[in-house]
């Protein structure tokens, strides 16, 4: 019998050794269940080989092609990344709607003697749980914004109140962004999807009765959407801001920053592309300061002229949901530790525990 989800914390309390996903590349890669193990049964240029001899030739041929390409990979994920596996191995396996890819995947490795099952309805079941919690339901738990200027180490304060033992979620890790025009990571963004993905496994796992922390963003992290629960919880929640002088957060970004710097070519594209919005004196200013290597003078630079004037308007609209601030003179690591500790003291203060 295929496995229901009733929802997404029954992912955890399954019994199961290894969850395998049975789709293509392709769709792996836009999203899956966490910690799947991706065994594609058909590659992405055979998928699209067998759909279109269904549809354009008869339906018979492309089952006939499909379970012969579907033997020969079942073979080599047998040969190779399966070929360890014990007697008692216990696979979940799952394709798109549950159906022939994980069904004919699972038969073989029963036919071996493994305990392989299915899941009822594929990733679409998982996927409608997953928009379930995100825009079905109100965000499950207290949000506590953590705000302040760009350079305040908002993100690494996050990680040191996780360590602190507070609910953290951390938007830009999760976005592989960091929310702004040199926000751009190595790797690239996450599907719309496998972001809802993680926010929604992160959501499911936290305590309800404790308030999460989230830093301060727009709708969007880089291209990706928040949902609509948790932006509209994070327009109510109460906020702590971190207020550090301009030199202690230029120097900071200069640090924070080396993969933007250490790449003259993004560095003079990026500057370029704030060209709509400055003077041509202006850009060619922070170009030269660029070339001279003057990386805290230019994040000085770009946040006294572009980053703080933009965002001061943004903040402006939550003036009314601040509810403490933290200050410090610096943001080397000896001041995040102290900064943290205090934000910690706030945030139970603001929780009432």
């Amino acid at each position: 019998m295929p496995i229901a989800l009733p929802d997404l914390a029954a992912l955890t309390a399954l019994e199961f050794d290894e969850i395998i996903d049975a789709r293509s590349p392709a769709e792996y890669a836009e999203d899956h269940i966490p910690g799947a193990l991706s065994l594609p049964v058909l590659s992405d240029d055979e998928r699209a080989r067998v759909g279109t001899i269904y549809k354009q030739q008869n339906p018979f041929a492309a089952r006939k092609l499909g379970a012969a390409l579907v033997a020969r990979n079942v073979a080599h994920h047998l040969d190779t990344v399966l070929a360890d596996r014990p007697k008692g191995y216990r696979p979940l396996v799952y394709c798109w709607r549950g159906g022939q890819r994980s069904g004919s995947f699972a038969l073989i490795l029963r036919q071996i003697g493994w305990q392989a099952e299915t899941i009822d309805g594929g990733y679409r079941s998982y996927r409608r749980l997953v928009n379930q919690a995100l825009y079905d339901t109100p965000w499950p738990s207290p949000v506590i914004v953590l705000d302040g200027n760009t350079g305040t180490a908002k993100t690494d304060l996050l990680a040191l109140l996780a360590a602190r033992g507070q609910q953290v979620i951390d938007l830009e890790g999760m976005a592989n962004h960091r929310g702004s025009l040199f926000g751009a990571m190595a790797g690239g963004q996450p599907a719309q999807k496998a972001f809802e993905t993680r926010l929604a496994m992160a959501a499911t796992a936290l305590d309800p009765t404790r308030p999460v922390l989230v830093e301060a963003e727009s709708s969007r992290v880089g291209e990706r959407s928040l949902p609509p629960s948790l932006w509209q919880a994070m327009c109510a929640a109460p906020r702590i801001m971190v207020d550090a002088p301009l030199p202690a957060r230029a120097a900071y970004l200069a640090r924070r920053y080396t993969d933007v710097t250490n790449d003259p070519a993004r560095l003079a594209a990026t500057l370029q592309a704030l060209a709509p919005r400055h003077s041509a004196d202006r850009i060619d200013h922070w170009r030269a300061l660029a070339e001279q290597g003057a990386f805290a003078d230019l994040a000085g630079a770009l946040m006294g002229h572009h980053y703080d004037p933009l965002y001061a308007k943004q903040r402006g609209r939550y003036a009314d949901r601040v509810k403490a601030t933290v200050t410090c003179d610096g943001l080397a690591p000896d001041d995040l530790d102290r900064l943290a500790d205090r934000i910690a003291e706030q945030v139970a203060r603001l929780s009432g525990s």
